[in-house]
């Protein structure tokens, strides 16, 4: 009887056969296009290339100039600069939001459409946008003093020292909705009777986010973290459109640096060995991830 049973289902390797098929063209893009052009990038960053790629190998050379540019160690500063604090920031300032939308709010999905409204908007736009209101001529600085407080200064744009901090104003205005949304989501999934529970207990409302939602929201917490933290790698168009990486070099990222050398300074092996120091940061990040959400599963 286990022989025929045996015998009467399918071969492991022929279940879902149509969904396998389907995935083919997937498959075969993602090996050959990310996966063999993650390899060519690789492999041409220890060369010479300039405006055509060239077998011409150098060893680390172009790592070497790469680390020696102080451009390149402003747009490490300033991407982590950027990536710390948009991570702290969009974080508690999402939750926060998500915490107060799930208090069954009047009017909560108006209110849920205008956080997440500006995440619809291109970083260009919402660079360009940022850009107007963060002018000292007509924006802010401009409203306020004409209020009266005429010694009031906030061109964030304009000063060097704190530029990187105007375009994170722009970040979190956009990027914040969607954190909202997806804690918003974490939060109404917890289940009622821990609420009540909790509330039976007399234990504060904050002691009760604090040591019992959050650590229940934890798989929410990392795909949140890991979609900013990507965000925060590639972060390229909102600079472009807010400052061009200006003032001088003073807002300069890694993924600006490579596009000016590759196409531009016309330097393709300086540029290829800046994107692949940006790939081993997004591995930094994904291999963990990737070990928090499938190994601790089959640990479990």
């Amino acid at each position: 009887m286990v022989k025929q049973a045996a015998a009467g289902r399918p071969n492991h390797l022929f279940r879902n056969l149509n969904s396998k098929i389907a995935s083919i063209p997937m498959i075969l893009v993602a090996s050959v296009i990310f996966l063999g052009g993650t390899i060519w990038t690789v492999i041409y960053s220890f060369t010479n290339s300039r405006l055509l790629p060239r077998l011409n190998f150098v060893g680390l050379d172009q790592y070497e100039r790469l680390w020696a540019s102080s451009r390149w160690i402003i747009s490490i500063q300033n991407l982590a600069i950027y990536g710390i604090l948009s991570l702290i920031f969009s974080l508690v300032i999402g939750f926060v939001l998500a915490a107060l939308m799930d208090q069954k709010i009047r009017f909560e999905n108006a209110f849920r459409t205008i956080f997440l409204y500006p995440f619809a908007l291109s970083f260009i736009v919402t660079g360009l946008v940022w850009q107007w209101v963060l002018n000292p001529e007509f924006g802010v600085q401009s409203v306020v003093r004409s209020l009266g407080w005429t010694g009031f200064s906030f061109d964030p744009l304009y000063d060097p020292d704190i530029v990187i901090y105007g375009i994170l104003i722009a970040a979190l205005w956009q990027g914040t909705g969607l954190v909202m949304c997806l804690m918003l989501a974490g939060l109404r999934g917890i289940d009622e009777d821990i609420w009540k529970a909790a509330r039976v207990d007399g234990i504060p409302m904050w002691k009760t986010y604090l040591l019992i939602v959050i650590p229940m929201m934890r798989p929410v917490f990392i795909t949140t973290l890991v979609l900013i933290a990507s965000g925060i790698v590639k972060v390229y168009d909102l600079v472009v459109a807010q400052t061009s990486g200006g003032p001088g070099n003073a807002s300069e990222v890694p993924a600006k640096y490579v596009y000016d050398y590759m196409f531009q300074a016309q330097n393709l092996g300086q540029g290829f060995a800046a994107s692949t120091m940006m790939l081993l940061t997004v591995a930094i990040i994904i291999i963990p991830w990737a070990y928090l959400e499938f190994g601790g599963r089959k640990r479990g």
